[in-house]
């Protein structure tokens, strides 16, 4: 009996599947890494343990692919597998030589991601493919609840130490009712001084599958497809460190999106597209988080399910709240008596640090940081210092320069900042996802930590599973983040509609630096010029809970002791940075989004509306517990409001949101 032929359709890939268990049942296949008889079978399948989510492998025609079915649903269609190297092709004409299964369960605490105590459960699958030269791959597969990882694994042949990855043939073909939340790839080398990509781009929201980016180079990860009304996914990628480079998804061929490298005139044309690794070695962890609605992709933990901590820390990061002059009072405020003040503004409120952004070596230089450290020490507030990345791939002017791209002047600055007491730098600026610039970003993190720091990332890449890979990364920007409320009003109109994005998207894979909770009204330092901002106060409170970050910098100002509400006002002092647990209540990309988060034993609900008429909603609490709750919320008169109100097992939360307003619930 034969299987049938690939491209069926979706009832055929079902009897597929059913056959392949009938035939694992009979002892057709492998299941302790003999290896099988590809003259029997050329399909195999895992499941996750529940058995809801399956993936299917199919080779019967020497063209690796996969699928994906969720509960009946189909997720993926066939879609391709592959590598390409510099030695050998793993493409075509291969054969299915043997398969391994196994399971695997591991526990972990993170502090500084969206969950703390984490738990991966999952059954595994290994697939031997050998070409005509008698050249072996791997495909590793990983598939637990509502997730899929998969990566290729080579082996060391006898008279190869290294490889060249020439093309990465996989890919992602969605259903064709399938629609998108898509961010496009920019063009390299434009933009601010030449510093593009950055993954800074507007979101296309609710595109049908198939619709092609605007600038013609895809889209970058996450990616998030509803897939009818029945079924939503997200892809994206894990593990990415100097032996790899970052990769994104092609503009689609009808529905089908692939991996593609980066662009060759990313870093003003430096460096290889293609990576290159030591063998025996691993390509990165790609992902794919699957659900009914899309909770299961904002709760996921999977970026950093399947990867390892690559060097302990070397002290005990504090990761916490902090003040940011630059924000509302840009260039001009990167001076003595403005930072001071912003120093006094995080101890008046309880941060631990303020941020002191471009251009504070030619205003104060390093005696005027050590005199702010000294200010700082005994009010208990330390600055973080920004750095240019620096090199030969953009024009950035914005000092310091040259300093984090060099390995010997960046241990020197590091040096100095840990002998006066600095606790962490935020570096900008960087040239794009070739290999090359993967290895920076990993040799800042590792310099870093020898000198107890902490790292943020600004106009960068995504991050993959660095929360947990290096113990002092504590977040990237990778957003159109707050600093457009200043530059432009068009995008203060759409900042509901972005806001409502993130917690299912871009912060549902990596942390976040967004730097909003705007508390002015106007995106001035005066408070009363420039654009406007159009979202309530009680939608900016919000914000502090949905978008995740270890380290805050928030959009606060002196200014906002005197003319912010003082609900407001305690709401910031008090709100944490990191949490213990995360639930999505409801939500829409584009239109609302209701969040809960838990630090400790006390509870966070968070509510925002990007629709034009007032949200209702009927929120199940009963996971808070009963008892006395404290409500924030937009007033009648459009002030922010405070109310008590009772929780009860079984009775559901009635909550009104305005349009562009919000809402958070603290028990």
């Amino acid at each position: 009996m034969s299987l049938p032929t690939k491209k069926s359709d979706h009832n055929i890939q079902y009897m597929k599947k059913l056959l392949t268990t009938c035939l694992i049942g009979l002892g057709a296949l492998s299941v302790s890494g003999q290896a099988q008889s590809p003259a029997v079978i050329d399909t195999v399948s895992v499941a996750s343990p529940n058995g809801w989510l399956v993936v299917g492998i199919d080779n019967a025609d020497g063209t690796p692919d996969f699928n994906v079915t969720y509960t009946g649903i189909e997720i993926m269609k066939d879609s391709p597998l592959g590598l390409k190297t510099d030695f050998a092709d793993f493409s075509k004409d291969l054969k299915l030589v043997g398969t391994r299964r196994g399971k695997v369960n591991k526990k972990y605490r993170l502090e500084n991601i969206k969950k703390s105590d984490n738990e991966f459960d999952a059954n595994s699958l290994i697939c031997e493919f050998e070409n005509p030269q008698g050249q072996k791959i791997e495909v590793e597969v990983l598939v637990a609840h509502c997730n899929i990882a998969f990566r290729y694994n080579l082996p060391k042949p006898k008279e190869r130490a290294s490889v060249r990855v020439m093309d990465e043939l996989t890919g992602f073909n969605l259903p064709e009712n399938a629609y998108g939340f898509l961010a496009p790839q920019s063009d390299a080398m434009v933009g601010w001084k030449r510093t593009k990509p950055s993954y800074e781009e507007n979101y296309m929201i609710d595109v049908p599958a198939g619709t092609k980016s605007p600038f013609g180079h895809g889209f970058t990860f996450p990616a998030v497809f509803r897939i009818g009304d029945k079924a939503w996914a997200m892809v994206s990628e894990t593990g990415v460190d100097r032996n790899y480079c970052a990769s994104r998804l092609s503009d689609p061929s009808g529905n089908l999106y692939e991996v593609e490298f980066p662009m060759p005139e990313e870093n003003n044309g430096n460096g290889t597209v293609e990576p290159a690794f030591a063998l025996p070695g691993s390509t990165p962890w790609r992902l794919i988080t699957v659900g009914h609605s899309p909770r299961p992709l904002a709760q996921t933990t999977l970026p950093w399910d399947v990867v390892e901590e690559k060097y302990p820390a070397s002290i005990d990061y504090k990761p916490g709240k902090s003040t940011w002059s630059w924000i509302l009072w840009q260039d001009n405020a990167i001076n003595m008596e403005d930072s001071k003040k912003f120093i006094d503004l995080a101890a008046e409120i309880g941060y631990p640090y303020t941020l002191i952004d471009a251009g504070w070596d030619k205003t104060m230089g390093r005696k005027g940081i050590e005199e702010l450290v000294a200010y700082g020490k005994p009010k208990g507030v330390v600055p973080m210092l920004w750095y240019s990345s620096s090199g030969y791939w953009n024009d950035i002017e914005q000092s310091p320069v040259n300093k984090m791209d060099n390995p010997i002047a960046r241990k020197e600055e590091m040096k100095w900042m840990k002998e006066i007491g600095v606790k962490g730098i935020k570096v900008d600026f960087f040239g794009g996802d070739k290999q090359e610039t993967m290895r920076l970003y990993e040799d800042i993190l590792s310099d870093a930590n020898d000198y107890g720091l902490m790292v943020i990332f600004h106009g960068c890449t995504l991050p993959r599973g660095w929360e947990k890979m290096y113990p002092n990364f504590v977040g990237s920007e990778a957003v159109l983040a707050s600093e457009n409320m200043i530059f432009s009003q068009a995008f203060c109109d759409e900042e509901a509609v972005n806001a409502t994005l993130h917690p299912i998207i871009r912060n549902a894979v990596g942390s976040m630096e967004y730097g909003g909770s705007f508390l002015n009204k106007r995106m001035n330092r005066g408070n009363d010029g420039g654009n406007t901002r159009r979202t309530s106060d009680a939608f900016q409170l919000a914000l502090a809970v949905i978008y995740q970050n270890p380290v805050q910098n928030f959009a606060l100002a002196p200014n906002n002791l005197q003319d912010a509400d003082k609900i407001c006002l305690d709401f910031m002092k008090e709100v944490p940075t990191l949490w213990d647990d995360i639930a999505l209540l409801e939500g829409y990309p584009g239109k609302f989004t209701v969040l809960q988060r838990r630090s400790g034993d006390k509870f966070y609900v968070a509510g925002i509306n990007a629709e034009k008429e007032t949200k209702k909603l009927d929120l199940n609490l009963d996971n808070l517990g009963e008892g006395k709750a404290t409500m924030i919320f937009d007033g009648k008169d459009g002030k922010v409001a405070k109310k008590e109100i009772t929780l009860k097992k079984g009775k559901k939360t009635k909550v009104e949101i305005p349009s562009q307003g919000g809402f958070v619930i603290v028990k």
